[in-house]
């Protein structure tokens, strides 16, 4: 052949090794979830795609054969197609017992350059940018290769599974998606603009509720407002106008000895109609939901939609009320900020390296906004308060403190033995020794 036959066989190569490169990297590259999306749609290639990824043994048997078998021929065809016209060029130049050897590797270092140019860099950049619609394009090409070389083929998988199987090495990938793989997908959104702060930490939290507990949302038992049933009308009056809420516990003296609940608008209504106010009243007080405190956010979530209620008393194993949940509450847990109104953050920021944190902030809630990956034994605890009464093995006292992690956590306000505030402070870590 001439030089310029040589040369179209030499193109001809490198698109044959273009096609084989670019189809190897897009099939692997190719996401599943958008080839579902796009299959489901209607559209065929991208369900043959996802068929040859879910079994890729003949598609990659095919690309290896392709490639090697274009590599030994183009490096046959370049040697000749090259290395006559270079030792023209350097007739001369180079002495004549170094002159072949020299040509050799100039026409070897060119044909290389060109295929790692031309048939490998290139095509596996542009299928990593868009693996989806190169593996879409190619994969009838793909598929007739198969079909043409499937000799081959059987051959080559019948051998390499043999050896997998002697060397005990699985030959299928596990595709099941996991929790780690969705957190890194929302941060990757976050990251690339995405999603903004706040819908992922929504997201997260929505995969968090099953394993947080109810009780982390709940309004804490010594903050409830309830009704005695032998309030007068001025006690009753007096509680809505200074804790107005839409429901009040009634009780038989004790919070513990729950009678039920009342409506705050039945209430008003009472009122403005001139009726007696009797919380004995069976048509009065309503029968109260109560949930127990081992339940998780989305089991409170499920038992609020089933019964379609938007609160209930939370109760421990003594049947002993330690708090109440709303419908509000659950959502704030899974939507955080978004749902506070202002001043009822429960983390502000004093300046770069400080933060004023509520004492019953979710322990959770914590980790998060100080980027901490856990606490010690938080089983035991619930809120950023426990784990100071944890660590501290006591009742805390004001300026007492507790450094983890590389925060200093300490005691600013207590309130009848509760830790009402803390103060959270970035420390130095000490230098490794």
């Amino acid at each position: 052949m001439g030089f310029i036959e040589n040369i179209f066989v030499i193109l001809l190569l490198i698109s044959v090794s273009c096609f084989f490169s670019m189809s190897e990297i897009a099939l692997a590259a190719a996401r599943k979830i958008r080839l579902r999306q796009l299959a489901d749609e209607g559209n065929e290639r991208a369900a043959k795609v996802l068929e040859l990824q879910a079994h890729p043994g003949n598609f990659f048997t095919v690309v290896q054969i392709g490639l090697n078998a274009v590599a030994i021929m183009g490096g046959i065809v370049g040697e000749s197609a090259f290395t006559p016209h270079i030792m023209a060029l350097l007739q001369g130049v180079v002495p004549d017992h170094w002159l072949s050897k020299v040509s050799f590797l100039l026409s070897f270092l060119l044909v290389t350059s060109l295929f790692i140019l031309l048939a490998d860099l290139m095509p596996k950049r542009i299928a990593m940018a868009m693996p989806e619609r190169v593996a879409m394009r190619l994969v009838g090409a793909i598929t007739l290769c198969i079909t043409v070389l499937r000799p081959l083929v059987w051959l080559f998988n019948a051998l390499a599974n043999g050896l997998f199987r002697m060397l005990r090495i699985p030959t299928e990938r596990n595709d099941a998606i996991t929790e780690d793989d969705i957190y890194a997908v929302m941060d990757a959104g976050a990251e690339a603009g995405v999603l903004d702060k706040g819908e992922q930490q929504m997201m997260e939290n929505v995969f968090e509720m099953q394993s947080v507990p109810v009780t982390s949302a709940m309004t804490a038992r010594e903050s409830l407002v309830f009704f005695r049933q032998n309030d007068t009308e001025d006690d009753i009056k007096r509680k809505i106008t200074q804790d107005p809420h839409n429901q009040f516990l009634v009780c038989d003296g004790l919070l513990d000895s729950i009678k039920g609940y009342v409506n705050s608008t039945d209430v008003l209504i009472r009122l403005i109609s001139g009726q007696p106010l009797n919380l004995k009243d069976n048509s009065l007080v309503r029968s109260c939901p109560i949930i127990p405190d081992t339940l998780s956010l989305s089991e409170a979530l499920d038992y609020f939609r089933n019964n379609r209620v938007d609160f209930a008393v939370v109760m421990n194993e003594y049947a002993l009320v330690i708090g109440v949940v709303t419908f509000k509450d659950l959502q704030s847990a899974v939507m955080g900020s978004w749902v506070l109104a202002e001043g009822e953050e429960q983390i502000v920021a004093r300046d770069a390296s400080s933060w004023l944190v509520d004492g019953v902030t979710p322990i959770t809630d914590v980790m998060r906004a100080f980027g901490i990956d856990s606490f010690p034994q938080s089983q035991n605890y619930e809120t950023i308060a426990g784990f100071i009464m944890f660590m501290l093995r006591k009742i805390p006292r004001r300026t007492d403190f507790v450094v983890y992690a590389g925060y200093k956590f300490e005691v600013v306000d207590i309130d009848s033995y509760k830790v009402d505030q803390l103060l959270v402070t970035r420390v130095e870590q000490p230098p490794l020794s």
